[in-house]
């Protein structure tokens, strides 16, 4: 793998939702300029004409798959090349520089900038349409199960004032509905309720058809792109479409072991003295973390491999807790492997080519077998881009 040769200026921006703040950075940290552009026509226009002044040029951009993304994705469209710069990377480098944390948009930029120009192996951003329908169609299959999950917490309040008792946990639209049919109330108030529950009802009703409309489009998606990842027991669309979207490119993970660390599912060393132990990690990304954490709830109220090894884990002496988090690291494992073997196929048969017979990726042998749940966070990785950049134009 060729080594990455910084470009002659990294242009570090922090960027917000109607403007942007830059600075222009040579290769021995030395600044050539800064700015405050608005993210409109006149200002996005104003900010390339100002970058024009150094031809071989690279875009740092703090959080491209957040508030960073609607600007990173207008610069791929023009030809510019641009990398994600993580924001807690960011945030470090300008404690260190300054020695304290004040930040302000210039501060924030600088240290955007000095990340990018230090830093080797940042993860360039691409404008991968697939993985962008997908972002979309997940957002907006969680919002809906969000607001599902919000009016059935109103519908039982409402219930429960009018029915002695309410109703049973687990209700669907058409079980409220009969239900509602048996409550006659005399008073204003009680009438009140009522129409507001059936309201809600009519409310849940319309959530019902789009969610199993978003998950069907969603599916539909997953089978063009040729992800194995839909196999594995405890992952449904919305799941598995999450996942692809918050990975992207599998690749730059070094091995499992960093990605499990990015998941927030490699234990971290709380040994002391003669006693060993690991604690559960906070960190990492969370939305993966939630998916990985679903897959072992599901997959442990069911017989599956997952629930014989928890089983396994805890005659041990494990406690609940303790086997859920090594439960959780072995699906992580797992994942890694089949995101590996579906780009590897996707190389040799293109997106959505058929499936190959890859033991390592079919769900039959999937289960967590690997001997990694209890290594702790990984040492650094090496400074080698796991995707090279190429130079701009």
């Amino acid at each position: 793998m060729q080594e990455h040769t910084p470009p002659a200026v990294v242009i570090g921006m922090d960027p917000h939702k109607r403007s942007v703040t830059i600075e222009a950075m040579g290769p021995d940290e030395a600044i050539l300029g800064q700015g405050r552009f608005d993210t409109d026509q006149a200002g996005y226009q104003a900010m390339l004409q100002v970058a024009r002044a150094w031809p071989e040029r690279v875009w740092a951009i703090e959080g491209c798959n957040g508030i960073g993304r609607h600007v990173a994705i207008r610069l791929i469209a023009d030809g510019e090349q641009v990398i994600d710069v993580p924001p807690k990377l960011s945030a470090r480098v300008r404690t260190f520089a300054t020695g304290q944390g004040r930040k302000t948009d210039a501060t924030d930029a600088h240290s955007i900038a000095l990340v990018g120009v230090r830093m080797a192996g940042l993860r360039p951003v691409v404008n991968n349409e697939q993985l962008a329908v997908l972002r979309v169609l997940v957002d907006r299959r969680r919002a809906l199960g969000q607001d599902h999950t919000r009016m059935v917490c109103q519908l039982h309040h409402l219930l429960l004032e009018l029915i002695p008792g309410g109703a049973k946990k687990n209700l669907s639209a058409a079980q409220a509905k009969k239900l509602l049919a048996t409550v006659r109330p005399r008073d204003t108030a009680g009438k009140t309720r009522r129409r507001v529950a059936a309201e809600l009802i009519s409310d849940l009703e319309r959530i019902h058809t789009r969610k199993k409309a978003a998950n069907k489009e969603l599916t539909a998606l997953l089978t063009a792109a040729g992800t194995a990842l839909t196999d594995l027991h405890g992952i449904g669309p919305s799941g598995a479409a999450r996942i692809l979207v918050e990975v992207g490119d599998i690749t730059r993970f070094p091995d499992n072991n960093h990605f499990a660390s990015w998941t927030g599912t490699a234990p971290i060393d709380a040994s002391s003295g003669d006693h060993t132990r690991h604690r559960l990690s906070r960190g990492g990304n969370r939305q993966i973390n939630r998916a990985l954490h679903i897959m072992a709830t599901v997959q442990l109220r069911n017989a599956t491999e997952g629930r014989a090894y928890y089983d396994r884990t805890k005659a041990r002496g494990k406690s609940s807790n303790e086997a859920m988090r090594l439960l959780k690291r072995r699906l992580s494992d797992i994942v890694f492997r089949i995101m590996l073997a579906d780009a590897a196929k996707a190389m040799t048969t293109g997106p959505g080519g058929h499936q190959g017979d890859d033991s390592d990726s079919s769900a039959a042998s999937s289960q967590p077998h690997t001997s990694s749940s209890d290594k702790p966070l990984p040492g650094p990785v090496p400074t080698k881009p796991t995707t090279p950049l190429r130079r701009a134009s």
